[in-house]
């Protein structure tokens, strides 16, 4: 009887590495500290070799001490070499205004809607007459002009202009994106114009990653020359190879809203379903025993290039580190635990870039995977069918209930919303989009025959649009999807804690479990109600950093009072972007209230005055000025301070980012000159007041 966690070794390890992962970037742990716990591990494993078999049966415990605190320092050490900031060629060590800087891209230029963007590298930076080599990673996006760039992978481009450091809007709630593009690698950004930039001649291009391009460019040109209707077309791009730069937002929404936002998003439902179809074509190798080996050898291979097609997200590796285990098993002979691949496949993605454990693709699809393997089949067992086809049915259902099962907390705490219909969809979509992409590799199979690839791509099409038009319909329903969910991460741990401990009470018939059950579920909704009360009690004014856009929320209890641009009041990108993730911070998700105070722009809330300027005014002195706590400077007026301070006596003023940045400027020194603390949310990003 060997115990469950020694039959998963790697477990061991993956603990103690996520553990320093995670304490390296939250208390800016360094190598410094990775080599003193290196060292402290030293005397346990010398003290372990030197005993004598008896002392060696006491000590025992030594080398799993030992292996723990390796493993931790390893994943403090990772994290250090990680982060760009501390490479010593790092840009941002040496750059200087008007420094002049070369830049080689690194992919080709995808098109948006007013912009070309590529992800490019710094090459060399010229500082006083001297150059040396830079690093790092920046973003770049090109002005659209009447004529494209004629900028290629691999172009190398001189520029001088001023390099911007990529930063967050500071609105509550929002997406922290200046620590996703970090752990990226990437900590500048630039937008340039035609006559901003100097093409130098040199070109530097990998050939692997050349072909991978070419091949990437083939296929969305087969795709969009065969297949009709833009969005079917932008579909079927994003679920072969997942490109998804062409993808509307509303439709993305409806598929998330739905709970089959993975259809177009590469996961590992797509890398199982080519490893079947790869082991398939590949079968007649079973037949020469000499050679035999060499069929999962291949499937991997071609498994690992569809992999790096698709640009090689957190998901897609864990799939292709998973069949790589699976496929070394079978060449060695063995057939491993799954739990312990799991594990192992976790600890290679996290050596190899630990900041995947942020990653939401990597934690839904380890979360996904493990709980199909704990309850696909307890949930497959509820019914039985003499039927095959109904048996699948079930088969294919019972999955999907089971990858929900561990998910879902996930999907609450990150996406705050929870697709109430997901069991129908799944059951029309996954099958479908199954149907789909086999089509779409036949698809490129016979490309080079046009009479047949219009064919298939007319069928696709059909399909695509079916499928597309199934899910927003769906979607329609005011029921499809419960929305506004916010948990804290106590919450969700309490949530897996309660999973765990029913699980262990209906699987392993351990009536024990029942209370730790009942204990996890009863600090759930304790937590839940403090964070409501807490919601009860709050008065709050949110001025939000929106590029050229007035908004402002005034939150009390678990109503909102909005005023600003009402182009903001539709279930837009900008809304959703940006105001919807602080409403449901605040707990205050639904319609905004009305009030007559914000429609004259002047309101006193808990002794606190506030007042809004949106529109040129003019300022007579008076006797007894108005005293404000806060002033909002909004939509560009024609003010000066010295004229404002003669009747408003304020304590603060803020400058939303509807304000020219220059006028910003002016505004600010005027606000230092007579003593008055100033704000502004395109540099400190929004403000946020208790009342």
């Amino acid at each position: 009887m060997i115990p469950t966690w020694k039959n998963i070794p790697f477990l061991r390890y993956i603990i103690p590495l996520s553990a320093g992962i995670i304490c390296s970037w939250y208390f800016s742990l360094g190598w410094k500290t990775a080599a003193i716990l290196f060292f402290l591990s030293i005397p346990f494993i010398i003290l372990f070799n030197i005993s004598n078999q008896q002392r060696k049966f006491v000590y025992s415990w030594l080398p799993g001490i030992s292996i723990t605190i390796i493993c931790f320092a390893f994943g403090v050490l990772l994290v250090w070499l990680k982060l760009i900031n501390h490479q010593s060629q790092w840009i941002g060590h040496d750059y200087k205004k008007g420094d002049i800087v070369t830049i080689r891209l690194l992919e080709p230029l995808s098109e948006r809607q007013k912009t070309y963007k590529a992800l490019a590298e710094f090459v060399t930076i010229e500082h006083n007459g001297k150059t040396k080599k830079a690093s790092g990673n920046l973003i770049l996006y090109f002005h659209k002009d009447r004529t494209p760039p004629s900028l290629k992978y691999g172009n190398i481009i001189a520029i001088n202009k001023p390099l911007q450091e990529i930063k967050n809007a500071g609105n509550p709630g929002g997406f922290d994106y200046k620590r996703y593009a970090l752990f990226n690698g990437i900590t500048h950004q630039l937008f340039l114009k035609q006559n901003e930039y100097v093409l130098v001649k040199e070109i530097k291009t990998n050939i692997f990653w050349k072909q991978m391009f070419h091949i990437r460019d083939y296929v969305l040109q087969t795709l969009r020359k065969n297949i009709q209707g833009d969005q079917e077309t932008s579909v079927a791009e994003a679920l072969l190879i997942g490109y998804r730069d062409d993808l509307d937002r509303d439709l993305v929404q409806a598929y998330s809203n739905t709970g089959v936002v993975h259809i177009i998003a590469i996961s590992g439902l797509h890398l199982g379903l080519i490893y079947w179809l790869l082991l398939i074509l590949l079968k007649p190798l079973d037949k020469i025993k000499r050679i035999n080996w060499l069929k999962p050898v291949l499937a991997v291979a071609f498994l690992w290039i569809f992999s790096l097609l698709t640009g090689a997200g957190a998901s897609v590796l864990r799939s292709a580190v998973m069949f790589s285990f699976i496929a070394g098993g079978e060449v060695l002979g063995r057939k491993g635990n799954i739990f312990n691949s799991l594990a192992a496949s976790a600890f290679v993605l996290l050596c190899y870039n630990p900041f995947f454990l942020w990653d939401v693709g990597f934690q839904l699809s380890y979360a996904a995977v493990l709980s199909i393997v704990l309850f696909m089949k307890p949930i497959y067992n509820w019914f039985v069918f003499d039927n095959k086809l109904l048996d699948k049915a079930w088969q294919l259902n019972a999955v999907t209930l089971s990858a929900q099962i561990l998910t879902l907390p996930l999907a609450m705490y990150h996406f705050h919303q929870s697709p109430n219909l997901f069991f129908i969809t799944n059951f029309i979509a996954v099958p479908l989009s199954s149907i789909i992409l086999f089509g779409e590799i036949l698809l490129m199979t016979i490309s080079f025959v046009p009479f047949l690839a219009n064919w298939t791509g007319f069928a696709l099409s059909y399909l695509l649009k079916w499928m597309n038009q199934f899910i927003v319909w769906t979607d329609h329903f005011s029921f499809a999807v419960t929305d506004g969910i916010i948990h804290t991460p106590l919450q969700t741990i309490s949530l897996y804690l309660f999973i765990a401990a029913s699980a262990v009470w209906l699987l392993q018939k351990k009536t024990k479990a029942v209370k730790w059950s009942l204990g996890f579920l009863s600090m759930f909704f304790l937590l839940q109600s403090f964070e409501l009360y807490k919601t009860k009690t709050q008065s709050k004014l949110v001025v939000y950093n929106l590029s050229r856009q007035q908004a402002v929320d005034l939150m009390i209890g678990a109503d909102y009072y909005f005023m600003g641009d009402s182009v903001l009041l539709q279930d837009g990108f900008l809304r959703n972007f940006h105001l919807k993730p602080s409403r449901i911070f605040y707990r205050t998700y639904h319609s905004p209230k009305t009030s007559a105070a914000f429609e004259n722009k002047a309101f006193t809330i808990h002794h606190k005055n506030i007042l809004m300027i949106d529109q040129n005014y003019r300022f007579d002195s008076l006797q007894n000025r108005i005293k404000a706590d806060v002033v909002i400077v909004s939509k560009n007026p024609k003010l000066y301070i010295s004229n404002l301070i003669k009747t408003i006596d304020c304590k603060q003023i803020i400058f939303d980012s509807s304000n020219p940045q220059w006028k910003v400027e002016l505004w600010k020194k005027d606000c230092a000159r007579f003593g008055i603390n100033s704000f502004c949310t395109n540099e400190q990003g929004a403000f946020v007041m208790s009342l």
